[in-house]
Parts: C-alpha cells; structure tokens; sequence
C-alpha cells in the first residue's frame, strides 16, 4: 500500500501518517506518558513545515482541543494543501471536557470551525463521541453535518467511535469512521473490515496506546504502524507530536510499513481542489 492512499470514497486523498494536533491547543486532561510544554508559534510553524516536507497533507484538530484550532487559522499557510478533519459535541472549558450533541450545537460548532479556521469548508467533520455511540447517533447531529455536507461547507463526516456497534452503525449512514487500533487493542478491527468491503474511510486514534505500548517491544510504533497500515481499509493513522524529530521517524516508519523504502523524495505533491496526488513527472 502506498504512503498516500484513498480515503474510502470520500475523493480525498490522504498521507498515511497525520498531524494529530492536540498538542498545541491543550495540555490539561490528557494522558500521555510524560508532560509536554504547549509550542510557541514558531515552533508550530516550524512542526507544520516539516510535516509538508515530509509528505504529511492530514492534519486532525478539534474544539475539544483547546486553541489547536485558532491557532491553524492562524498559522498555516496554503490551506488547500491540506485535508483537514475538525469535529463537533466535545468541548473544553476551564480545564473540563463537556458534551452536546444536540443538532443546534453541531451547526454551531462547525460554524464556529470555519471561522477559527479561515476557511469555507471542511474536509472531514466527526462527532466526537462520549462513549455513547448509539445514543449520540440518536441526536440528530449526524443529519446536521449531512446538510452542511449538502451546503458544501464539509466533504465527508462520520463519527470517532468507541464502540465496535457505533463504528459500524456510523459507517452504514455516513463516509468514515475513526477507530482505535493497535497492538494492544484490536475489537474494533471489524468496523475496519466492514470500510473495507463498503469504501468508507477509516481514521485510526491512539495507534501507539497514547504512548503506552509494550516496553519490552524492540519497536513498538514500527510493529504497530506494520499493523495498522498493512490493514486493508484503513486511510490513515493520526499521531500527535510537537517534536519534528519524532514526527519525521515516525514518517519514516509509517512509509516502511507502506513499503517504501530510501529518503522522502517521494514527498513531492502537486495541488487539485484541496486534494494532493504524486506528481510522478518531477
């Protein structure tokens, strides 16, 4: 499989490793390992630049994660050289995440994404669940984003599930799904397959247990992304990092586990409506 790859049959196209951006928007209530500073802008600029060297075009961000998305807004630069997957039902207020998934808040929600944002559209818009799934798929937020789909102000939506029977009912009713899967945590390996046989998308979280896979592994995060992304149906794994040195090891394992192999001239991208695809004549 190659290191960019179709996302189902949303039309996107995406980079099987993406920018998980938690980490410069939050840094309260969250459980990794080991505590981290919040960058400064010129560090994020310099992380997003790396991250299109690299080849990266996904970059994951949400209202739940602090000012991550004001702050994309504000510093990236070429949005249509990005694919940009944001969410809506979880917020983050004085240092607590609280839920609503009502159609009203959702509207909002996306409302308020654009225009953190600058831009006109999303590419992707999850619900991001409460664990719930099937209750929040009662709400009426999905049919919401199905409008502002139809508005042209979103590409693709779908959920960020927690449960095996939330993945696949999300998946029978809208473009992608976003899962864990790991070394450690495979139930939900059959909402992957049903993508698979149906052209959904699919979106992996926590692909290296948040930092807690095995010790022991010899290489834990090249056995996980082996995994993950020799997958049939899986479009891409998103990881959150503020260091570039980890983001362009884990580029580098992410393309070995494609099957790629040498330096990252395979990087180069040419532009068409937000999409990126090879340009193989350079």
């Amino acid at each position: 499989m190659a290191f960019m790859r179709p996302l189902g049959d949303t039309g996107l196209t995406v980079s099987a490793l993406g920018l998980g951006t938690v980490k410069i928007g939050r840094d309260r209530g969250v459980k990794y390992p080991s505590a981290f500073s919040i960058p400064d802008d010129q560090a994020v600029i310099a992380l997003l630049a790396r991250a299109r060297n690299l080849g990266i075009n996904l970059i994951d961000t949400a209202p739940a994660y602090g000012r991550s998305e004001e702050r994309l807004g504000q510093l990236l630069s070429d949005r249509r050289a990005w694919v940009i997957v944001s969410k809506v039902g979880e917020e983050f207020d004085h240092g607590e995440s609280h839920f609503n998934f009502t159609p009203e808040h959702a509207r909002a929600s996306v409302e308020r994404s654009l225009s953190r944002l600058r831009t006109d559209y999303l590419d992707c818009v999850l619900v991001h669940s409460d664990g719930n799934d099937l209750d929040v798929l009662r709400q009426g937020t999905l049919e919401v984003l199905e409008e502002m789909k139809k508005e042209g102000k979103i590409r693709a939506t779908g959920m960020s599930t927690k449960t095996v029977e939330g993945g696949l009912a999300t998946l029978a009713r809208t473009d992608l799904a976003m899962v864990t899967y790991n070394l450690e945590q495979r139930d939900e390996r059959p909402v992957i397959d049903y993508a698979a046989a149906h052209g959904k998308g699919i979106l992996i979280k926590k692909a290296f247990a948040s930092g807690h896979l095995d010790p022991g592994h010899p290489d834990p995060v090249q056995a996980s992304l082996d995994l993950i992304l020799g997958t049939a149906g899986v479009g891409a794994v998103i990881a959150g990092t503020v260091n570039p040195d980890h983001l362009q090891e884990n580029v580098a394992k992410a393309r070995r586990a494609c099957g790629e192999s040498g330096g990252f001239g395979a990087g180069r991208w040419t532009l068409d409506a937000g999409r990126r695809t090879p340009d193989a004549g350079r």
